[in-house]
């Protein structure tokens, strides 16, 4: 029988060794195009946003005001939070009765997979989700193996704020009420701790529901806006990118812990997990979900497989073969998932590799992924843009707005801006629309985001110079790394036909 606590010195030591990656790495690159929106978010913190729950804002506001925005201070709590998930792996091993050596492999395959080095990486909500997925699954642990049904109760804790953290909750929480139905342990839905949990659950996420309502439902309507953008998945591509996301290797890990919690006599008390996991991909992929949208439910799965190989993988051959491969083709494709290489040595890396990350979107269009291009040229756009702003005469200059197409555009104003001398840009995209046209009129604007496609495409330049009393193209904006949709000219545009108030509505655009 092997020793649980023994395992917990190796899933701290992997924690360690988690937090550790993403704090030295974290300024290897620039900020991320939704880090800097989350931090706009942060200075206007609300109870809803069109594009994601209210908790990632407040924890931009915390660490702005107690660390700074350097990408140090926003990406330690996301470096915590990885620590954390390996961590909650371990102990999740635990109550699945695994001891070192199950631990070892299921902290380790967290550890290296791909999808959490980069994502732990960034200021998003992702960075957090699986501390409440599988926090709610440690407690449900917790609660079957100890004979406690009274600690349901964190467990409506844990989903009330995980559904303030990203509304995906309500899917894990949706199959993790399936998986127990289906198992031996449905009893505990009928439990009185349950219902109060529950209860906890919708009066924490409340506050959320009430300002979707007030606000037509605008999450809904961006998810609808949503679909035209991402890259459609037939069931065979999702089912492969989870291989990809969470490393190839390590499907030997996750699909034996599949196979334990479902089949194994040792788990029979815990199939509710293996059951959740089966709905839930099942849900993704019949809702066109990303690949890494699964990505949270992981590390249940690991531990199991950790379990599942300390019990049969008897030969010292076998316990030694299986990690050293995974941490072989783990350091093989981490360049790809963490800002370790410069740009220029990335792609020939990719190239000589022959590996080309995975697209999300349709326009997906650079020399690196998105979420690497996204990190680049944000600056530089901003020096580019007070250059045109402070040539303007100063009557022009007293009164001229900075309009933004996007929200990364805004967010890069908003964060560099103040350094230049900027104001504060205005966007109809995402949450930004909520915050209006301050007091601009629309007389003198520098518009931002009209690519090549976008000016391209029929009848918008013609529209654009029509809308106002004369229209300049001035310096372009381009990065040798930045995503092509960020290499446009900046606008000069003065005379707005219309009042820029009155006009506002009709500029909304959310996806």
């Amino acid at each position: 029988m092997p020793d649980r606590r023994a395992g917990l010195p190796i899933a701290a030591g992997c924690a360690l060794a988690g937090v550790a990656v993403h704090i030295l790495t974290s300024g290897s690159y620039g900020y991320f195009r939704d880090e800097m929106y989350y931090l706009a978010c942060g200075d206007h913190l609300a109870w809803g946003y069109v594009d994601h729950a209210p908790l990632i804002a407040l924890v931009a506001r915390l660490t702005r005001t107690l660390l700074g925005d350097s990408l140090l201070a926003i990406r330690l709590l996301p470096a915590l939070a990885a620590g954390c998930m390996i961590l909650l792996a371990g102990l999740i091993t635990r109550e699945l009765g695994g001891g070192r050596f199950a631990t070892f492999l299921a902290c380790l395959s967290v550890l290296i997979a791909p999808v959490y080095l980069a994502t732990d990486t960034l200021l998003t909500m992702n960075a957090f989700e699986p501390l409440f997925w599988m926090g709610c699954a440690w407690v449900l642990l917790l609660a079957i193996n100890r004979d406690r049904p009274q600690l349901l109760v964190w467990l409506g804790v844990l989903a009330g704020v995980g559904l303030e953290n990203k509304h995906s909750m309500l899917f894990f929480g949706a199959a993790l009420v399936a998986g127990l139905l289906v198992s031996g342990e449905r009893r505990l839905l009928l439990n009185r701790w349950m219902w109060i949990g529950a209860a906890i659950a919708l009066s924490l996420f409340l506050p959320n529901l009430i300002w979707q309502a007030r606000h037509g439902w605008p999450t809904m309507v961006d998810l609808r806006n949503a679909r035209s953008k991402n890259v459609p998945l037939t069931t065979a591509e999702f089912l492969g990118r989870q291989v990809l996301v969470m490393l190839p290797p390590s499907i030997l890990v996750w699909v034996a812990g599949l196979w334990f919690l479902l089949r194994d006599a040792a788990a029979k008390r815990y199939r509710a997990l293996g059951w959740a996991f089966l709905v839930l991909m099942g849900t993704m992929i019949a809702l066109h979900g990303k690949a890494y949208y699964m990505a949270p439910a992981y590390p249940m799965l690991f531990a199991a497989g950790g379990v599942f190989w300390e019990r049969r993988a008897t030969s010292r051959w076998v316990r030694v073969a299986l990690p050293a491969v995974l941490v072989v083709v783990g350091l093989t494709t981490a360049p790809m998932a963490l800002p370790l290489l410069p740009p220029d040595e990335l792609v020939r890396y990719q190239q000589a590799l022959r590996i080309q990350p995975p697209r999300d979107y349709v326009s997906e269009a650079g020399p690196l992924q998105e979420e690497f291009g996204d990190m680049f040229g944000w600056e530089e756009m901003v020096r580019e843009v007070a250059a045109v702003y402070h040539a303007l005469p100063p009557e022009e200059r007293n009164h001229a707005a900075i309009f933004a197409l996007n929200y990364g555009e805004a967010g890069a104003i908003d964060l560099f801006g103040p350094r230049y001398g900027l104001p504060k840009a205005i966007c109809s995209n995402q949450t930004y629309f909520y915050w209006g046209p301050r007091q601009y009129t629309g007389d003198v604007m520098l518009v931002l985001g009209l690519n090549d496609a976008v000016l391209n495409a029929p009848y918008n330049r013609k529209r654009l110079e029509a809308s106002f009393r004369s229209v300049e193209y001035g310096p372009r904006v381009e990065h040798p790394y930045s995503m092509t949709w960020e290499h446009y000219p900046i606008v000069i545009a003065r005379g707005l036909k219309w009042p820029l108030a009155q006009l506002w509505p009709r500029l909304r655009f959310w996806n």
